[in-house]
């Protein structure tokens, strides 16, 4: 790990939240949905698929998860309203109170799949960190049942238990974002040395392709693009098999190259006026971000 790439994890929680914005600010959309639907409409013109997501989580009251739960259906009857044909949402359970709450949390995210379902549309429940993990896993179980096709979740490879919770889930059609995981775990329950995380991911990867998923092959680490397109070949997927997805802002590039050789692509478009958390873990798990943009102030050149 470079000096620069350690300092910025070892202090990028104390830093104060206007510099965050300044090296976070093209990896959020803005604050509000039509930024999310402008930015959604300039990557479909470039053959990019989106998931939106309403920033905010882990609140402390149950009345706080009302608004957010409207936000989500609101987002849902814009993608079918102005026709935003390959946009679908993602949803934190902790948004919806799940760490105060299951039935409570349960309930509220039954009411937003069940408009997807309504409008024939997807909800990708995200995996947070290690309290949501059962629970959350255990929600998408539910929700499959009652609305199948309209709803996924997701497993992190760094996770100790993921290959355990991927055979507990493989007894109905799955539907699955695969990650390598970002939040702060102990070493009992995830794996620390990133080789054997990426080493996992594959075999996860390899796993899912056997039980016939679906996955959003998450990731932007060229390596895994590799091994990726080694297993699509192997098990002779087609293009709408599988997805790729990416973060917003983050290596266009590599974007647009998976684009070109013929994958699907989707790209996680964050919106919201709480977006300190999400850039924090951002730059957290990949401090070249914060290298990028300070090599743009020092050019004097501005983002988005």
């Amino acid at each position: 790990m470079s000096l620069f790439n350690f300092a910025v994890q070892k202090t990028i929680m104390h830093v104060p939240s206007p510099i965050v914005r300044y090296f976070a600010k093209d990896y959020v959309a803005g604050n509000s949905l039509d930024d999310a639907v402008r930015v959604c409409r300039e990557l479909s013109a470039k053959g990019v698929e989106s998931t939106l997501d309403i920033l905010g989580e882990y609140i402390t009251r149950k009345e706080q998860a009302l608004p957010w739960k409207d936000e989500c259906i609101k987002i849902l009857q814009t993608i079918h309203d102005q026709k935003l044909t390959t946009a679908n949402l993602s949803i934190k359970p902790s948004q919806m109170g799940l760490l105060l709450d299951y039935d409570f949390a349960l309930q509220n995210l039954r009411e937003v799949v069940a408009k997807a379902a309504e409008l024939n549309g997807f909800v990708r429940i995200d995996m947070e960190d290690i309290d949501c993990n059962e629970p959350t896993i255990k929600i998408y179980e539910i929700l499959r049942k009652e609305f199948p096709g309209h709803v996924g979740t997701a497993l992190q490879s760094y996770m100790r238990n993921a290959h355990d919770h991927l055979e507990q889930m493989s007894n109905e059609p799955l539907n699955l974002r695969l990650v390598k995981g970002i939040f702060i775990v102990t070493r009992q329950q995830a794996w620390k040395d990133p080789e054997l995380v990426t080493r996992n991911y594959v075999s996860l990867l390899e796993r899912m392709f056997e039980l016939g998923a679906y996955v959003g092959i998450a990731t932007h680490d060229e390596v895994l693009y590799y091994e990726a397109q080694r297993l699509i070949r192997k098990f002779g997927l087609k293009r709408d098999q599988y997805e790729f997805q990416m973060l917003l802002g983050i290596d266009p590039e590599l974007r647009d190259l998976i684009v070109s050789e013929g994958h699907r692509l989707r790209v996680y478009i964050p919106y919201g006026k709480e977006w300190l958390g999400y850039s924090r873990r951002r730059l957290l798990e990949n401090p070249n971000i914060a290298r990028a943009a300070l090599g743009q102030m020092i050019r004097g050149k501005g983002g988005r």
